[in-house]
């Protein structure tokens, strides 16, 4: 079951409420929703974390770790969703977020090498922020979306195998 899958991988939150980096949260962190496991605030999690990794900006955690206290999900599934786009999945994914602003705005795409620093973004950002930034915004919805529906799809198929098994063992 995903339950026990992300009970075990998951950081214990007596240790993440006195992690010293996440201390500026103060007592926003006891809020027992945000270290819940059950299909609302996983799928939630999920929805928010991969929203949050289209957001083209270098604190993208931060953002996840917030919007999971204002949105009462749990915290480490959203921050671990984020890291879809990570130093290595992070060029193709704005690539890719260009060519469908591009083609929205019906612009013609122009070819450039997506990099990682301050010098990249204040040269050549200029040219591609539009249709950059429509891309990464529809498809942070629309991956987002998929990932709540899939999460809760999973879920259940988990919860309906398990009351099924349960049952079985029962008439047996």
């Amino acid at each position: 079951m995903p339950k026990k899958f992300l009970k075990r991988i998951s950081p214990n939150p007596d240790e993440l409420k006195n992690h010293k980096h996440l201390k500026a949260f103060g007592v926003l962190l006891h809020n027992p929703n945000l270290w819940h496991f059950n299909r609302r605030s996983i799928s939630g999690a999920v929805a928010l974390g991969l929203f949050c990794a289209f957001i083209p900006v270098p604190f993208q955690m931060l953002l996840a770790a917030a919007g999971a206290i204002l949105l009462h999900v749990n915290m480490p599934v959203s921050v671990l969703m984020v890291w879809v786009s990570n130093p290595i999945t992070m060029p193709p994914l704005f690539y890719g977020c260009y060519l469908v602003g591009a083609w929205i705005l019906n612009t013609p795409a122009t070819e450039f090498v997506f990099e990682l620093s301050w010098e990249w973004l204040e040269n050549s950002l200029v040219a591609v922020w539009q249709p950059f930034l429509l891309g990464c915004l529809v498809l942070g919805v629309i991956c987002s979306s998929l990932g709540y529906v899939l999460m809760r799809g999973v879920w259940r198929f988990a919860a309906v195998r398990k009351w099924q098994s349960r049952n079985q063992n029962k008439n047996a």
